[in-house]
């Protein structure tokens, strides 16, 4: 016989649903690991770059002052600050600063990639004397005494065990090069993109 009490008690089971709705105690931890390693990666970036960054001026301050301070113990404090900063802004907020980020991050292996780029042809000027003729081929502008020589005073560097002066002034020839090039390249879009808008 079915009892006539049950479900009879002053309250309705649907009074508790709201609670649950909450996130669990397991995914706000989670979520405050995101955004305090988010606020880290903010403080270990230029402070150039982080003035840049899209957000609130309070969270910004706080990010500052954790990279000028040296003590460990301070930074640590100051990290849990930043954290508790981060853990203020809204969704929005957020989605802005990780995209910045990402943004820097292809930015940096673009960069690393052009950088190894250049240090593989510098080596390649060194062992090879063609790789010269061609580097010539394409930039006739170079002065071929000047590269000479400073291949030259670098391949004896290498063989000396001195400071790499020279090799160090190849490279920045060659990053002037690419830095030109570049600009070359840019100029030679916003042509096509004319173009286009003309016909």
């Amino acid at each position: 016989m079915p009892n006539p009490n049950r479900g009879a008690c002053g309250f309705q089971s649907t009074e508790f649903e709201q609670e649950y709705e909450r996130p669990s105690k397991s995914e706000l931890k989670r979520q405050m690991t995101v955004l305090q390693k988010l606020g880290e990666e903010l403080v270990n970036e230029a402070r150039d770059r982080v003035k840049r960054v899209p957000m609130p001026e309070d969270v910004r301050d706080a990010i500052l002052e954790c990279q000028q301070i040296k003590d460990h113990e301070g930074r640590r404090r100051q990290l849990q600050y930043v954290g508790k900063k981060m853990r203020t802004l809204d969704e929005e907020e957020v989605a802005a600063i990780q995209r910045t980020i990402d943004s820097w991050k292809g930015l940096s292996k673009a960069d690393t990639a052009n950088m190894h780029a250049m240090e593989r042809r510098r080596d390649k000027l060194l062992t090879d004397d063609k790789a010269l003729t061609v580097l010539l081929s394409e930039n006739p502008e170079l002065d071929v005494q000047h590269l000479r020589t400073l291949i030259r005073n670098a391949r004896k560097e290498q063989a000396e065990n001195k400071p790499p002066k020279a090799y160090r002034e190849i490279f920045q020839i060659l990053k002037e090069i690419a830095k030109k090039n570049n600009s070359g390249k840019k100029d030679a879009d916003e042509d096509d993109v004319e173009g286009d808008e003309d016909e």
